[in-house]
């Protein structure tokens, strides 16, 4: 397949934005799915790295033409093996589409080309004087059409939510080739189907997202941080409800198993400061005025105390906040080695204890390591399968399941910010039925007629 599909997308890109070579093309292929479970990349792809929307039609075109496979990649920060390839595929790397076109301050708006790293983000609003885009999923090689088609998350999403809460307009390539743009630097507009909405969280399944309008919001310059700690995981998670119910809403409320965290803080070589307990609630709170700060934290620390808190620490430097999140970011990496799968489940946050119970049932049921941290703000725990090699143990099909059923059966979801990908497409008839899936297909069949566009991906695959 090479050299004739090279030869035509150097026709339309260039000679030098063209990669055949084997060593070049592997770069592109994989993504941050854990190795035990990742899906098996086909290396018979040719890259191409268009300039702009324009090249990207003229590609679709033609691979729609002559029915090739095409994937989109962004980042390759992903989770769920949604930009692998799985057979021989044109692979478009949106890298070059990195520019920032417009920071709008009177609408409070930021309209950015789909290779825009979440770290070109970042760096931008730093130097702004009064706006910021809330969004952090983690890594921050993260570009945002990915964040847009992955509908990405993090854990500033318990006050700010996800992806699709920001996104006003799009500018998207069909698998057809024609361009189309949805929305607007509006607040409000209900002309029709709502296409942005559909193309968030689509995993490159509908179209290439080239453009992005977000939404902005003014900056709060007072933070603070707090750690609590419990003797108890359900005493941990029950008490997140009862501080939202009383209409406090951090930036983020993040549940983190001792264990984990004194692990992350040795291989960083740092010291993880609570003391007592075995799980800790680890609060970013973020106020306009900074007695609203010191009132806010003084009212977490009483509810957390009234209901089983052991130990209150309050992160006053700059220094002691920035020690903290470190090690809390560094959990995954220090068990990377070990890890066979990342559940993504959410769950609604008055029936996380139920499932933490459960969780432990199915621990001890299969004999599995499970430990856990996440988003307990927003429900969204992520479960870890660990095994000391990182393989895959015999019972992994079986455990998986059963700790989605259990998700689901308490009002759950399979995955609430990594995706579908080609790791979870097999689960969601645990999740929705014939008749939903058939629906979901069929608007894949609508905007991709010839199923050239990450075929084996996501929800709306068609096999």
């Amino acid at each position: 397949m090479r050299q004739d599909v090279a030869g035509k997308l150097r026709a339309i890109s260039g000679e030098d934005w063209v990669v055949t070579d084997p060593a070049g093309v592997a770069s592109y292929v994989k993504d941050e799915t854990e190795h035990a479970i990742a899906p098996m990349p086909c290396y018979d792809c040719v890259v191409v790295k268009p300039k702009d929307s324009q090249e990207i039609s003229g590609i679709l075109k033609y691979a729609n033409d002559e029915k090739i496979t095409v994937v989109a990649r962004g980042g390759g920060t992903g989770c769920a093996g949604a930009v692998v390839p799985i057979k021989p595929s044109i692979i478009i790397a949106l890298e070059r589409l990195n520019k920032i076109v417009e920071v709008d301050d009177k609408n409070m708006m930021v309209e950015c080309e789909a290779g825009v790293t979440l770290s070109d983000l970042e760096e931008t609003f730093t130097h702004h004087d009064s706006l910021f885009f809330p969004v952090h999923p983690g890594d921050e090689g993260a570009q945002v059409g990915g964040m847009v088609v992955q509908n990405a998350g993090g854990v500033r999403a318990v006050r700010h939510g996800v992806m699709r809460n920001h996104i006003k307009g799009l500018e998207v390539v069909l698998p057809t080739g024609e361009i189309i743009r949805t929305g607007g630097k509006l607040m409000k507009d209900n002309t029709g189907y709502d296409l942005t909405h559909l193309m968030i969280g689509s995993e490159g399944t509908l179209g290439i997202v080239t453009k992005v309008i977000l939404k902005l919001y003014p900056k709060t310059t007072n933070s603070g941080s707090l750690l609590i700690s419990f003797d108890d995981k359900k005493a941990a998670v029950e008490v997140v409800p009862k501080i939202l119910r009383e209409g406090i809403v951090p930036l983020a409320i993040e549940y983190l198993e001792r264990d984990f965290m004194l692990r992350s803080a040795e291989d960083l070589g740092l010291q993880w400061p609570a003391q007592k307990g075995i799980v800790d609630l680890y609060f970013i709170l973020v106020e306009p005025k900074e007695e609203d700060l010191l009132e806010i934290s003084s009212r977490i620390v009483e509810i957390c105390e009234a209901n089983g808190a052991v130990e209150s620490l309050i992160a006053e430097t700059a220094k002691e906040q920035r020690a903290i999140l470190e090690i809390r970011s560094h959990g995954y990496p220090s068990v990377k080695s070990q890890v066979v799968d990342i559940l993504d489940v959410a769950i609604p946050v008055g029936n996380l204890s139920e499932y933490m119970n459960g969780v432990d049932e199915l621990a001890a049921k299969y004999g599995a390591h499970i430990p856990s941290f996440g988003h307990a703000g927003d429900g969204n725990i992520h479960n870890f399968i660990m095994t000391e090699t990182g393989e895959k143990p015999d019972n992994y099909e079986a455990l998986s399941d059963d700790l989605f059923k259990l998700a689901i059966s308490l009002g759950g979801t399979i995955t609430a910010e990594h995706g579908v990908g080609k790791i979870r497409n097999r689960k969601l008839g645990l999740q929705y039925s014939q008749k939903h899936l058939e629906i979901m297909k069929g608007i894949k069949r609508v905007f991709d007629p010839n199923n050239i566009l990450n075929p084996g991906t996501g929800i709306g695959c068609v096999d």
